[in-house]
């Protein structure tokens, strides 16, 4: 049963493209579909997280991390009355965009579109690949999918304003995003605050003590699991505490954003759209407690010189390819090469779309190859 305020499919503003409707699956579940069989959803195995697979294979990539997100995702949307089907969708499609090496990379290829006048958003380059460069049907480009998805792509984790993207004016740019939309970002937050505390602890770069002397929320409940599991070993105490914090910041995100959305008397799709704020959130205990995890991991891991090497390494890839393919446009593939030839992009955004499908792997031999 869906709430009064889910988006539903049968009321959707359609595809781009307009299709039959399919026998068994709802729109929605289509667009789901589609994503999980699109050569930028499989590019994602290869794509790091945090670590590359210099330190170990067993860690967290951009696809395991993208599916995890997609069941907590699932859990939370069932609970509030969502469509569960989009929320799946989003989730699966809300890191799609993003670069080799992960935020390193990122970080790598706005600054050399930044020195081209230019710039390099994650989110911006997801819409490109669902709309443009995902080739898969013989009536259209891209994938056709639903406007509640492509808005969702842009939206789910801020606000464009249509004044500075003209481009995106089609996307109800004054208006919030639906529920189901605004959970995403929430949800990735969940899952990679526990994740990487996990995969920060067994990569031996923070260490339990560590972690429940800065963490709050994680020791509140370590203290629990050491008096229920007095005889556990330290690793699986750890696993029950972990456990225990990503169903508190989930069961809050359930429970304040249902009161949100009471205090607010929302009954309808309409009433989310014209709310003053954004209605999915956390209290603002466990706000609180969210945010003090999060910047435990950016000083303590992310930012740790255990990592540097790598991510200035990953940094001096993305710049070195970006100035290398820049410099020599005859040395793209053809595909490429024709783009420059029409006109219609900038040279800077076509080595840039390049780059940004590419994995790890694929990225790292090209740079052996012409800049060894």
């Amino acid at each position: 049963m869906l709430a009064s305020y889910a988006a539903r499919s049968d009321a959707s503003p359609g595809r781009r493209h307009p299709e039959p409707q399919h026998a068994y699956r709802d729109d929605f579940q289509r667009d789901r579909d589609r994503v999980i069989h699109s050569r930028a959803f499989r590019r994602l195995e290869n794509k790091t997280q945090v670590f590359t697979r210099r330190l170990s294979d067993h860690f967290r990539n951009r696809l395991t991390h993208t599916i995890e997100v997609a069941q907590i995702s699932r859990t939370i949307g069932a609970e509030l009355g969502l469509n569960v089907d989009l929320v799946e969708t989003l989730a699966l499609v809300h890191d799609i965009g993003h670069p080799p090496f992960g935020h390193a990379g990122e970080k790598a290829l706005d600054r050399v579109m930044r020195e081209q006048g230019e710039s390099f958003d994650h989110n911006l380059h997801a819409l490109r690949i669902v709309e443009h460069f995902e080739q898969r049907y013989a009536d259209f480009r891209g994938l056709n999918l639903t406007f509640e998805v492509r808005e969702g792509i842009i939206k789910h984790s801020r606000d464009y304003s249509a004044a500075e993207y003209p481009q995106l004016q089609e996307y109800l740019l004054d208006k919030r995003p639906p529920l189901e939309a605004q959970l995403i970002d929430l949800t990735d937050e969940i899952a990679y605050n526990t994740a990487d505390l996990d995969d920060g602890l067994e990569s031996e770069i923070i260490n339990l003590a560590l972690i429940r002397k800065n963490v709050g929320i994680f020791e509140r409940f370590y203290r629990e699991v050491e008096k229920r599991y007095p005889a556990a070993i330290d690793k699986l105490r750890f696993n029950e505490a972990l456990k225990r914090m990503l169903d508190c910041l989930a069961g809050d995100l359930i429970n304040t954003t249902k009161a949100r959305l009471a205090d607010a008397n929302i009954k309808t799709m309409d009433d989310v759209r014209s709310a003053p704020q954004r209605l999915a959130a956390f209290s603002d205990s466990v706000e609180s407690e969210r945010r003090e995890a999060k910047e435990f991991l950016y000083s303590q891991l992310y930012y740790s010189p255990e990592l540097k090497r790598d991510k200035e390494q990953s940094e001096q890839v993305i710049t070195d390819m970006f100035r290398f393919w820049f410099a020599n446009p005859e040395k793209l593939p053809a595909s490429y090469r024709e783009q420059a030839s029409s006109g219609n992009s900038s040279l800077a955004r076509i080595v840039c779309d390049y780059i940004a499908g590419m994995t790890d792997n694929f990225i790292n031999e090209q740079h052996r190859i012409n800049c060894g």
